[in-house]
């Protein structure tokens, strides 16, 4: 910890003359660095530093000891199980291991033995939360917050755990669809299985009416490259180029290497792209940062590197990548992060790209995946790999509105996940066991009901990376759905409300605060309510009859 850096950048915040000297971005960073300086605890007395630096030491340990936790799969007498069932899961001799909740599973009595199993409560795991969440909550106090969630929570759009208002709002806005979708899916698992509980429904029995095999043949990845390719240059004047590759330059050789270069202004950046699954290669989809940009003392840009890691399957000899839709959609969403960081102008690189706000980060991302759910994008690049044939209008009308099946009630799934991470982050001690909180809110949140014995939350990695921030994905998708409103729903392609939106939104990475950045591209300040009644817009369809009918 480097005191006197903290102290002198104290005394340079503090003065009322050289802080009016400095550009907006270049007081933010200042602003920003003297942030992460106090809630690291750099500003205290030696005694109290000490112990911040043993609390974060702490916390750390715990995060990685908690996400490993969350993936150990959980044991069982195989004779416990009905036979039947028994080879959906892994045998090691007389115990059936189950690592997953096989929520795709289309035989509901398997997808209840694991979630009761998968999720069956860990002592050790909740020792392990229940300190993490207290650590949390002594480092935050020593630093000078209420709150955990208080500390998280600043700079970002929510600014601080008040803005639960967003949450409670929305609750009372989708009340009504969501119990509409649960007494949908209730309807739909009585006619099914009526001795099943509803909290076993899955997403296969809701959507059974579309296979998305159907779609693959329409959205190979060589297709996709190129819808994106022409959609950006449309867009914001952006090609993607192939570029040959160094010796050592790459850790795989599937992995391939683009530039992105602009009409006028040339190269911004390169992108490498390792879409392809492996061996000992992590099994998700991500975007992350090799080099920011920044400019350099010479007056040149340092141009940004970065890597798309998606986990699509190889290709079949003879044939090309085929992507099923929610593979395209995670393409189109990873590459929302990229033009973030190709496209991000800033002066220094800790602020560049997707170094931002949580819950402004995912803004780009999720616009991406409006995107790739409009026709007339769609219609510009899939294209059967053996015939040509476009794929037709009425399956992506079918498919996107498949997606809206059961969506208020998705919508509420993550509303519930945002109160239980508020909850736990909030005040300590907490006035009850994790088990028992995650009971009470699912009660009075979701409409599902709590299975007995299970603690879901030793499963929730996400409380490790999104601390008090889960609710950015609801913000996020707000903002996104905003934006595509007003801004690209008329015409996907106009390039002015491209240029708009690499101006006000894309440019400036984390060096602006990030409701300016929505406010210039809405040109409005939006108010909770509008955030709210963008993300309840996107739920009004008549989905029971779409099913119903199908």
């Amino acid at each position: 910890m480097n005191v006197e850096l903290c102290q002198s950048l104290r005394r340079l915040l503090a003065d009322e003359t050289v802080l009016s000297s400095l550009d907006p971005e270049t007081r933010r960073v200042a602003e920003l660095f003297m942030f992460d300086f106090e809630i690291s605890g750099i500003h205290l007395d030696e005694e109290k530093r000490k112990k911040a630096v043993d609390l974060n030491v702490r916390i750390l340990d715990l995060c990685n000891e908690f996400l490993i936790g969350t993936h150990i799969p959980n044991k069982i007498d195989k004779h416990v199980l009905p036979e039947h069932i028994r080879y959906n899961f892994t045998a090691e001799g007389n115990y059936l291991r189950i690592a997953g909740l096989h929520a795709d599973c289309p035989d509901d009595l398997v997808r209840e033995a694991a979630y009761k199993i998968f999720l069956h409560s860990n002592t050790q795991q909740l020792a392990r939360l229940e300190e993490l969440l207290a650590s949390r909550n002594s480092l935050a106090q020593l630093v000078g917050y209420d709150t955990f969630a208080h500390r998280a929570l600043q700079g970002t759009m929510a600014k601080n755990p008040a803005q639960k208002s967003f949450i409670n709002i929305f609750i009372i806005k989708i009340f009504f669809r969501t119990k509409k979708d649960f007494e949908m899916m209730t309807k739909m698992k009585m006619k099914l299985n009526p001795h099943n509980s509803v909290s076993y429904i899955s997403i296969c029995d809701c959507l059974y009416n579309i296979d998305p095999g159907l779609y693959c043949p329409f959205f190979s990845l060589g297709a996709c490259m190129e819808g994106l390719n022409s959609l950006f240059s449309q867009l914001l004047g952006i090609s993607l180029y192939a570029e040959q590759t160094k010796r050592g330059e790459i850790w795989s050789e599937d992995v391939r290497k683009l530039a992105v270069v602009h009409e006028t202004e040339g190269l911004l950046g390169y992108i490498y792209c390792d879409f392809f699954q492996r061996p000992d290669k992590p099994h998700q989809d991500c975007h992350f940062t090799v080099r920011g940009g920044r400019l350099k003392e010479n007056g040149e840009y340092q141009l940004p590197v970065v890597v798309l890691m998606l986990s699509l399957p190889n290709s079949a000899r003879g044939a090309p990548t085929l992507l099923s839709p929610g593979m395209m959609e995670n393409l189109f969403h990873e590459m929302g992060h990229a033009m973030h960081s190709m496209l991000g102008r800033t002066r220094y690189q800790h602020v560049t790209g997707t170094r931002c706000a949580t819950d402004f980060a995912e803004v780009p991302s999720i616009l991406m995946e409006y995107f790739a759910n409009d026709y007339r994008v769609v219609n510009q690049f899939a294209r059967h790999y053996k015939t040509g044939q476009p794929l037709p209008k009425n399956m992506v009308s079918r498919l996107c509105e498949s997606k809206k099946v059961c969506a208020a009630a998705d919508m509420q799934l993550q509303v519930f996940y945002a109160v239980l991470d508020q909850i736990y982050h909030g005040k300590h001690p907490l006035n009850k066991s994790t088990t028992e909180i995650l009971k009470e809110t699912q009660e009075k949140v979701y409409g599902l009901p709590y299975v007995p014995n299970t603690a879901w939350q030793l499963r929730f990695s996400h409380l490790v990376g999104y601390g008090a921030k889960y609710y950015s994905y609801l913000m996020s998708r707000a903002v996104a759905s905003m934006v595509w409103k007003q801004c690209f729903a008329q015409n996907p392609f106009d390039r002015a409300m491209g240029e708009r939106y690499r101006r006000e939104m894309l440019a400036h990475g984390g060096g602006k605060e990030p409701m300016l950045m929505v406010q210039g591209m809405l040109q409005k300040s939006p108010s909770v309510e509008d955030f709210v009644d963008a993300l309840v817009s996107d739920l009004d369809h008549d989905f029971e009859t779409f099913i119903m009918d199908s």
